[in-house]
């Protein structure tokens, strides 16, 4: 290693100590015969003063720093003098004296300060994402996700969950937002499809017999942005077989009090509220209700339940999925599915938060008569449900099992563990409202080699916006 410790660990222990820090210089201010620097990495800041008479040549040095230079220094632990200790930092009792300095790498003058409470647009922000990210309020948001990934992890492994990763490049099944499609090389006028979820697969991984099934799955969707939107956004995703509702409800309940109590301190109260569809649309107008004040619990969970199974298209004038086609109708509604569709409640179930849908999940159709069915309702024939789901109808042939399970959005649980406005602050190079990624200028054109590997042509008159 470079450096004996980071600049946010030394403190009044450690007087007396050699240290070499390396960092970015963060601030700094020239007394005439006392320099004094802020270097900052990831987990702190350190304040080092330079001084002739300790190193004549490090103080010279020291005097062409400026913010973002990337240094490298050796020196001594001091305590600060009376008068000069700063509270507000971990390292606020010490300073380091320093006798050596290396500039490892200078730096332009960044566009903005690296400080928190900046009044600068997003799209700056974003297109100079490697340097807001060196920003605390960020980087915490970043810690934040990595530590709920831990606790994530942790808890479905002690419940004997298998985690399992599922295809990026898949075929596409249309049945809700827009696919992004990727073109095959050597399939030509074929395509793959980036996943919405990965709903079919986490099905067939039943029929497999994994019985527990987890994954922190990146999800796809072309559709229109908002501050709780990206097209591609991350999701727990998880499936389970040989279980009912109540058991879903078990482990997302165990698992939120648990992340709630590790990152937040905050005890959350279990069982979480349970409030049919209806009853939150006659009290409360949304299926997505805030029950804070209701309540007085910071954070208000409560369980949406009996959904209707299906919603009539007027457009189209046909029955469509209030979800997804794979969600099982109540038991006791069965007998009402061709003749009373609009009377059929699904065995979904939407969890909400503050008046935020953070996810939803259903037990599943595990029968392929029963699935054919639905299919026929919503009019998919045959032909076409074979065309499209044909691998998950065959899977169902060879002993699929009752299961059923949930996806929460991992992104919008962070952006209210956070206590942000909106998801691109909690997400690592998130895109702007308009789907483009001002850091790399992503989507962007491409030569048309690439297209003619392809196999394919843009209309003329294409133009980057």
């Amino acid at each position: 290693m470079l450096r004996t410790n980071t600049c946010g660990e030394l403190t009044a222990k450690d007087t007396n100590k050699e240290v070499t820090l390396c960092g970015w210089v963060a601030k700094r201010r020239d007394h005439g015969k006392l320099i004094f620097i802020d270097v900052r990495d990831r987990f702190g800041f350190t304040q080092v003063v330079f001084i002739p008479k300790e190193s004549a040549d490090a103080y010279t040095l020291a005097q062409d720093l400026r913010s973002e230079f990337v240094i490298k220094l050796k020196g001594t632990v001091n305590k600060r003098p009376q008068g000069t200790i700063n509270a507000k930092l971990a390292t606020g009792e010490i300073e380091v004296l320093a006798r050596e300095l290396e500039i490892l790498n200078p730096s332009d003058n960044p566009p903005f300060e690296i400080a928190d409470d900046l009044d600068i647009t997003e799209e700056t922000r974003l297109k100079y994402r490697y340097l807001d990210l060196r920003r605390e309020k960020v980087l915490k948001n970043l810690q934040l996700r990595s530590n709920l990934y831990k606790v994530i992890r942790g808890y479905l492994d002690s419940q004997k969950f298998i985690e399992c990763e599922t295809p990026i490049l898949t075929k596409s099944t249309p049945e809700g937002a827009r696919d992004y499609l990727v073109p095959s090389r050597l399939n030509p006028g074929q395509f793959y499809a980036l996943p919405q979820s990965p709903q079919l697969f986490k099905q067939i991984l039943m029929v497999a017999g994994i019985e527990k099934y987890y994954q922190i799955a990146k999800c796809f969707r072309d559709e229109d942005l908002r501050a709780d939107r990206q097209p591609e956004f991350t999701q727990l995703d998880l499936e389970m077989s040989f279980i009912n509702e109540e058991d879903v409800f078990a482990v997302i309940e165990e698992l939120m009090c648990l992340i709630f109590k590790e990152l937040k301190g905050i005890e959350i109260k279990i069982p979480f509220l349970r409030i049919t569809f209806k009853e939150a649309q006659e009290k409360y107008k949304t299926d997505k209700p805030d029950l804070r004040k209701d309540f007085n619990s910071e954070f208000a969970f409560a369980w949406v339940v009996d959904f209707p199974l299906f919603k009539y298209n007027k457009d189209e004038n046909r029955w469509e999925s209030e979800h997804h086609p794979f969600t099982a109708p109540a038991q006791e509604d069965l007998s009402m599915l061709e003749q009373a569709p609009d009377k059929v409640k699904s065995r979904s179930y939407d969890l909400v938060l503050n008046g935020t849908e953070l996810g939803s999940g259903s037990i599943r159709i595990h029968k392929q008569e029963l699935q054919e069915k639905i299919f026929k309702i919503i009019g998919i024939d045959k032909e076409n449900a074979m065309l499209r789901f044909g691998f998950l109808l065959e899977a169902f042939q060879f002993g699929a099992p009752p299961h059923g399970g949930f996806a929460f959005g991992i992104d919008r649980l962070l952006t209210i563990l956070a206590g942000e406005s909106s998801i691109r602050e909690i997400i690592t190079f998130p895109k702007t409202s308009a789907g483009v990624c001002p850091l790399t200028n992503a989507p962007s054109l491409v030569d048309e080699k690439q297209l003619n590997e392809l196999n394919l042509t843009i209309k003329k008159g294409r133009e980057k916006k």
